[in-house]
């Protein structure tokens, strides 16, 4: 058996050859190996640091592969990194479904992941996409794709967590197939609010409203994470819909993840938040809010696709929720 074609093969002449010349090709192929492996590293991580004043804002801006920047934390052989790090897929069985997370943790950011959902059959099961801090006083924030029937319409479960305390459901049917292609969904995540965009499109804005006493997430550091499992106690119907695991294994897709963030560190953030640099348009996500074409499609879809609102939902809340008052 031949040597892998990765190895110089060279013919019965360059035994005789110098030793000084065996060095000087050694040289050059560790030099060639080196500066490759240097090339894909800075396609695939680019951080770029600026000065304001007395503080640096580090925006970490990632690309591609899912191995650099994600772990696969449960369900084993049910989680695939595949097409050289560019696809990652979570699968769901009666025996387990599966999980991932980023390996750093951020404090404000504009994260965007593309997802293919199930498709068919997907009843019972939960899809979920979301960054979270850790303890009993967390703070969430929440894309959760939950199955339904054939020809049935997914719903798109939001929520947002701060200080523990969630209940601030909004519910969406998109206005395409899910299923059928990749799809764009983005969180925004800044001192004055939270967007949530699907294809760019914005779908929700929760703000800031600390000014009349309601928490806001801006003081605990959150990961990336994902999820696909079995929620057929609630996720279809109320619970009514249970999985069909005869049409398992359910698959779910991710591929293009990217992150223009600030990194969580040792206890510390790599931004200044408060005094972005003013000439910068790399770190223009910390202070963005919605234009008015924004606004127009923001109202465009809560009109026509949203089919759940805690803000209206006097059975739960008679006396609506301060920040839903806020104009």
């Amino acid at each position: 058996m031949g040597l892998p074609t990765r190895y110089p093969i060279h013919s019965a002449r360059s035994r005789y050859a110098p030793r000084c010349v065996h060095i000087l090709v050694l040289l050059s192929l560790i030099a060639v190996i080196l500066l490759f492996n240097l090339d894909i590293i800075i396609m695939q991580t680019k951080t770029v640091v600026h000065d304001s004043d007395d503080t640096k804002i580090i925006i970490e801006e990632k690309r591609g592969s899912f191995h650099q920047n994600f772990l696969v934390t449960w369900g084993d052989d049910h989680a695939k990194i595949l097409n050289d790090g560019e696809l990652l897929t979570l699968s769901l069985d009666k025996k387990s479904g599966s999980g991932f997370q980023s390996r750093k943790q951020y404090l404000f950011g504009k994260i965007d992941l593309q997802l293919k959902l199930i498709s068919g059959n997907s009843a019972g099961t939960a899809t979920t996409y979301y960054l979270s801090s850790e303890g009993d006083h967390h703070d969430e924030i929440d894309f959760e794709f939950l199955g339904n029937l054939s020809g049935d319409p997914y719903t798109l479960h939001t929520n947002v967590f701060s200080q523990g305390k969630g209940d601030r459901e909004q519910q969406f049917h998109l206005w395409f197939d899910p299923t059928a292609d990749f799809h764009t969904y983005s969180i925004l995540w800044n001192p004055e609010r939270i967007i949530l965009f699907v294809d760019g499109t914005p779908i929700r804005e929760y703000k800031n409203a600390e000014s009349i006493g309601v928490p806001f997430p801006k003081n605990q550091a959150m990961r990336i994470y994902s999820s696909l499992w079995n929620a057929d106690d609630w996720a279809t119907r109320g619970g009514l819909i249970k999985t069909d695991w005869t049409r398992a294994p359910f698959i779910a897709s991710y591929r293009n993840f990217s992150a223009n963030a600030c990194i969580w560190f040792q206890g510390q953030s790599s931004c200044d938040s408060t005094s972005p640099s003013s000439n910068s348009t790399t770190n223009a996500w910390l202070t963005q809010k919605l234009d008015s074409k924004g606004r127009d499609r923001l109202k465009w879809v809560q009109r026509n696709h949203m089919v759940y609102n805690y803000c209206t939902d006097t059975r739960r809340f008679p006396k609506p929720p301060a920040e839903c008052r806020m104009s």
